[in-house]
């Protein structure tokens, strides 16, 4: 071999035995601090950085493609449901078959949760539902609305087998039918509305009776709130007198009015007659204390003629209802009456006061005392019995109107009436739907609601309305 080849290789050798020989050293170096607990001193370098490798790692050959996770929330929509849940398939499609199979139950005055209405050809779209709270809309805020329509509002009471009242029914439960031809409902609400009442205080009443009336007016004031207003009204022979238009509820001429409300009422005495055995009654210096008792002409001596009873309960309620007209409109109107329902010498018939009170939106509540609250006597007069004209009157104004009635015979009997009732009032349920009868036609219109898939319910409506072209149309 040429002498110059043999020394280009040796020293090619000779060089990679010293490489070896100085990694050798470097790692034995590494080794030797890592066994002490020492780290190399790298200068410059944070503490953290200290440990990191000095060289990325490369990636691994044959890694798999990152995939998206199958928890993320793109992957939810196919998945949950709204209202039910995120169950295996075949459990949620049972629980969606049982739930359509099973009807809904009414457990102390609530509903348990079933909101799938049905499908309803007639309703269509679902009724303008107002947020919780807010005023109902004014009419040109709705939009179906349109001129030359009445819109029939019909405050719904609901109650259940134990006479508590029903809430959390969702609008679609209600089936609302005139004259047997089921209407869409425009609007729907369960808020309260603020209540115009006017009191109606029968003022003929017997003595006895009258003080628990008046003993029971002190509540009035503390089951109302501060948007309410009341007028008072009392009747006795002479007619309707009105003690106080509508003011406040929360100020302090209501209770003024109250007080000034109560009456001594009808005294229940037996006139005495005197010395006169044949009932020609008691005379002062020979003369007739009494006209009324002395003999009249052509009637023997013995006979009398009784004054005649007069209790204007038709003209009272009238006379409130025309009060209650003027109220502006968004607001509850009730006549709340306190009376044994006794009609007698009323110049306006119950027809006319009926067809007033349903062109007004007006409900007839109240409270049934003396006669009318004793068991008997009020049962018979809620019956329709033929050829018996009925002594208290009181039930017909409030079926005809969506009202009610609570016969009651003691002084806290009466008070807590009151509230029961207020309390209804405030807790109905609001239906508005659009009849396209003729407002002018002056044409009775039945209405019938009806409480779709639950039994065992009760519904306090107004049964028809007289359609007007200043009460009722927009």
């Amino acid at each position: 071999m040429d002498e110059g080849v043999r020394t280009t290789v040796l020293g090619r050798i000779l060089g990679v035995s010293l490489m070896r020989a100085v990694w050798f050293s470097a790692l034995s170096f590494l080794f030797a601090s890592a066994a002490f607990g020492q780290q190399p001193a790298v200068p410059d370098a944070p503490a953290p950085q200290a440990q990191a490798a000095p060289q990325a790692q490369p990636t691994p050959p044959n890694a798999p493609t990152p995939q998206p996770s199958s928890s993320s929330l793109g992957s939810l929509t196919g998945q949950v449901t709204p209202g039910k849940g995120a169950g295996a398939p075949d459990e949620q499609a049972e629980g969606e078959k049982a739930a359509g199979q099973a009807a809904p139950k009414v457990s102390n005055g609530t509903v348990n949760p079933d909101q799938t209405p049905p499908p309803d050809s007639v309703q269509g779209a679902p009724p303008i539902i107002p947020p919780a709270g807010q005023a109902p809309p004014a009419a040109s805020d709705i939009p179906t609305l349109h001129t030359g329509v009445t819109v029939v509002d019909v405050p719904v009471i609901v109650r259940d087998k134990k006479n508590q009242l029903v809430a959390g029914l969702p609008w679609w439960r209600f089936r609302v039918y005139e004259d047997n031809v089921q209407q869409r409902i425009a609007f729907f609400t369960t808020d309260a509305y603020p209540l115009s009442i006017a009191f109606v205080i029968d003022d003929t009443l017997p003595a006895d009776i009258m003080q628990k009336v008046n003993q029971s007016l002190s509540v009035v004031s503390s089951a109302l709130t501060p948007a309410d207003s009341v007028a008072i009204v009392t009747y006795a022979g002479t007619g309707p007198q009105l003690i106080t238009d509508f003011t406040g509820a929360a100020g302090a001429r209501l209770p003024a009015a109250l007080q000034m409300a109560k009456r001594p009422g009808e005294s229940m005495g037996v006139p005495s007659m005197g010395d006169d055995p044949f009932g020609h009654g008691p005379t002062v210096n020979g003369e007739q204390a009494d006209p009324t008792l002395a003999p009249q002409r052509g009637n023997a001596g013995g006979f009398v003629t009784i004054p005649r009873e007069v209790h204007p309960l038709n003209d009272a309620i009238l006379y409130a209802a025309e009060q209650l007209a003027s109220q502006p409109r968004g607001r509850r109107r009730i006549i709340y009456v306190v009376s044994d329902g006794k009609n007698v010498r009323s110049k306006a018939t119950q027809k006319q006061v009926t067809e007033y009170l349903l062109t007004n939106n007006i409900a007839v509540y109240g409270t049934e005392v003396g006669d009318a609250s004793l068991w008997g006597i009020g049962y018979l007069d809620r019956m329709k019995l033929p050829l018996l004209a009925p002594e208290n009157v009181l039930p017909r104004y409030a079926l005809a109107t969506g009202g009610d009635m609570q016969a009651e015979m003691s002084e806290n009997g009466i008070q807590n009436a009151f509230v029961h009732i207020t309390e209804s009032v405030r807790t109905s349920y609001t239906i508005d739907y659009i009849s396209h009868q003729p407002s002018l036609s002056g044409k009775y219109h039945n209405i019938d609601v009806r409480i779709e898939g639950l039994s065992g319910l009760t519904v306090d409506a107004k049964q028809g309305y007289w359609p007007s072209a200043t009460a009722s149309q927009y």
